[in-house]
C-alpha cells in the first residue's frame, strides 16, 4: 500500500486530520493506496501558500511563465512511461493506448498554453474622449481553486493548471477521491520547474471540495464534474461573488442520415461511444439513425462493436477499454440497463464482466422514445442508444431535446445539411463525419447543463484571466 500524500506550497504533506481514505485500483477491486481526505484546514493552507505566491508569480513575466510551462512539458514526456504506469493502475485504463492517446495529447496540451502566455491579445490603445487615452490589461485573477474529474484524471489536472499558471495566476486542485494519484505525481514532479505555491493539491472527498469552493480565498472556481456538483459549486461561489468555470455532463446526440457512409460511421461511432468505457462527456452515446437505414446501421454498429469494443484487464493490447472506474458508477450504468422500458431493446453486451474489478460489457440499447431516463439522462458508461427519426425536422428536434448542450455530430454526404445542423444544433462542438477528436487550438465547452466556459484554446486561457481598462489624460 503506497501513502499518497498532499503536495503544499513544495512539499509532500499528509493531511492535518490525519483522516486517509483508500484508492482502488477499478480493474481488481482492490486498494493500492491510501490517500489524505483533506480538511478544510488543509484547504486554507493550500490556499495561503497559493496567496503567497501570487505575489511574486503574478508579477513574472510571461517569458517565464513560459520557459516553465515548456520545462514541465518535456519532463512529462521524458517521463511519459511512468505516467502511464501510474495513470492505469489511477484509472484501469489500457496501458499500451495511454501514452500515446492520453499523455502525448497533453504534453501538447501544456506546450500551447506555454505559447499562449505570450500571446495575449487586446484592443488597440486609442482616443476615445477627446485628450484622454485608453487602453486594456489582461491581468491575472489571483488565486484559483480548481476540481477535476475521475474519467481523465491526468489531462484534466493538465487542462486546469496549464492556462491558470499560464495566465500568471497560482492554484490549488483537488483530483477526484477515485483518482488522486497521477495528479499528486505531476505536481511533485512540476515543483522542479515552479516556485512554491504556485501549484497545489489537495485530495478528498466531497467535503474537501466544498472546503474548497467555501473558502475566502480564491478568485475563480473551476470544476470539470457532474450537473449536481456544478449546481451546488455555483449556488456556494455565489454567496461572495467568485468567479465560476463549469463544464458538466453531456448528452451528445449522434444523428446518421441515410446518405451516410454507414459502414465508416459505425465504424468510428463504435470507437468513440466505448473509448475510456463511455466515461466521457463527449461520447458518441445518443445514436440517431434514419428509418431507412436503421437496421442497415444497427447490423454495422453491432458488427463493429463485437470486434472492436472490447472490454478486459488493462494490461492486455488487444482491448479498447478497461472498467468503469468505481463500483458506485457500475452499480449506477448497471441500474440503466436493468430498467430497461418495455419497448425498448438490448441489442448487444448488457452483462458484467467476472467479479473482480468493476468491467461491463460494450452494451448497444435501442428502441427508445424521447422522454425515456436513457434519452435524457447522461449514463456515463460503456452503453450508447440508438433511436430512429424520419426526417431533418424531427431528428433536430429530439437531437436539441435534452438539457445538456457540449457536443455533438453529424454524419452526411449533404454538404448543405451539415451546414444548416451545424447552425442548429444547441451544442459547443459539431462534428461534421467524425466524432471526439480534440486539439489544443479549439474551445471545449458547452451550454445549457453542461455548464460554461471553455477549456483548450484562447478562449480557455482567457477564461484565466481579468480586464481592465486604463486611461489617461494626455491634455495640456
Amino acid at each position: 500500500m503506497r501513502e499518497l500524500k498532499n503536495f503544499i506550497n513544495g512539499e509532500s504533506v499528509a493531511s492535518k486530520s490525519g483522516a486517509t481514505s483508500e484508492v482502488i485500483n477499478p480493474a481488481t477491486g482492490k486498494a493500492y493506496a491510501t490517500a489524505p481526505v483533506s480538511s478544510a484546514a488543509d484547504v486554507d493552507t493550500a490556499f495561503k501558500a497559493a496567496e503567497t505566491a501570487f505575489e511574486t508569480w503574478g508579477n513574472s513575466t510571461p517569458a517565464e511563465r513560459q520557459l516553465a510551462l515548456f520545462r514541465i512539458a518535456d519532463a512529462l514526456e521524458a517521463r511519459a512511461e511512468e505516467f502511464a504506469d501510474v495513470e492505469s493502475e489511477n484509472t484501469g485504463k489500457p496501458r499500451s493506448t495511454l501514452v500515446e492517446y492520453e499523455i502525448a495529447p497533453a504534453v501538447d496540451q501544456i506546450r500551447f498554453f506555454a505559447g499562449a502566455a505570450r500571446n495575449l491579445e487586446g484592443k488597440a490603445a486609442g482616443e476615445y474622449l477627446a485628450d484622454h487615452t485608453s487602453w486594456i490589461r489582461r491581468e491575472p485573477i489571483g488565486v484559483v481553486g480548481q476540481v477535476a474529474p475521475w474519467n481523465y484524471p491526468l489531462m484534466m489536472a493538465i487542462w486546469k493548471f496549464a492556462p491558470a499558471i499560464a495566465a500568471g495566476n497560482t492554484t490549488v486542485l483537488k483530483p477526484s477521491d477515485t483518482t488522486p494519484a497521477s495528479t499528486i505525481l505531476l505536481a511533485q514532479m512540476a515543483a522542479e520547474f515552479l516556485p512554491k505555491g504556485v501549484l497545489n493539491v489537495v485530495a478528498g472527498d466531497r467535503d474537501t471540495g466544498r472546503a474548497m469552493i467555501e473558502n475566502e480565498i480564491p478568485q475563480l472556481v473551476s470544476i470539470t464534474g457532474s450537473v449536481r456538483a456544478g449546481m451546488e459549486v455555483a449556488k456556494s461561489a455565489a454567496a461572495d461573488l467568485k468567479r465560476v468555470h463549469l463544464e458538466l455532463g453531456g448528452k451528445a446526440p449522434v444523428i446518421v442520415f441515410a446518405d451516410a457512409d454507414l459502414k465508416k460511421a459505425a465504424a468510428q461511432i463504435a470507437i468513440a461511444g466505448f473509448f475510456n468505457a463511455g466515461q466521457d462527456c463527449t461520447a458518441a452515446t445518443r445514436i440517431l439513425v434514419h428509418e431507412s437505414v436503421l437496421d442497415e446501421f444497427l447490423a454495422l454498429l453491432k458488427a463493429e462493436t463485437a470486434a472492436n469494443a472490447i472490454a478486459g484487464d488493462p494490461s492486455r493490447d488487444d482491448i479498447l477499454f478497461g472498467p468503469v472506474n468505481n463500483a458506485n458508477q457500475l452499480e449506477r450504468v448497471q441500474g440503466f440497463i436493468d430498467r430497461l422500458p418495455s419497448h425498448a431493446n438490448l441489442e448487444q453486451g448488457g452483462k458484467r464482466i467476472g467479479t473482480d474489478g468493476y468491467f461491463l460489457e460494450a452494451t448497444i440499447l435501442s428502441g427508445f422514445k424521447q422522454t425515456d431516463e436513457h434519452i435524457q439522462n447522461e449514463i456515463f458508461g460503456p452503453v450508447v442508444t440508438v433511436q430512429k427519426f424520419k426526417d431533418d425536422e424531427e431528428a433536430l428536434r429530439w437531437a436539441n431535446g435534452v438539457k445538456y448542450g457540449l457536443s455533438s455530430s453529424v454524419w452526411t454526404q449533404n454538404h448543405s445539411r451539415a451546414m444548416r445542423f451545424s447552425k442548429s444544433l444547441n451544442f459547443g462542438c459539431v462534428w461534421i463525419n467524425t466524432h471526439i477528436p480534440l486539439v489544443a487550438e479549439m474551445p471545449h465547452g458547452g451550454f445549457g447543463h453542461s455548464g460554461y466556459g471553455k477549456d483548450l484554446s484562447a478562449y480557455g486561457f482567457e477564461d484565466y484571466t481579468r480586464i481592465k481598462h486604463v486611461m489617461s489624460y494626455i491634455g495640456e
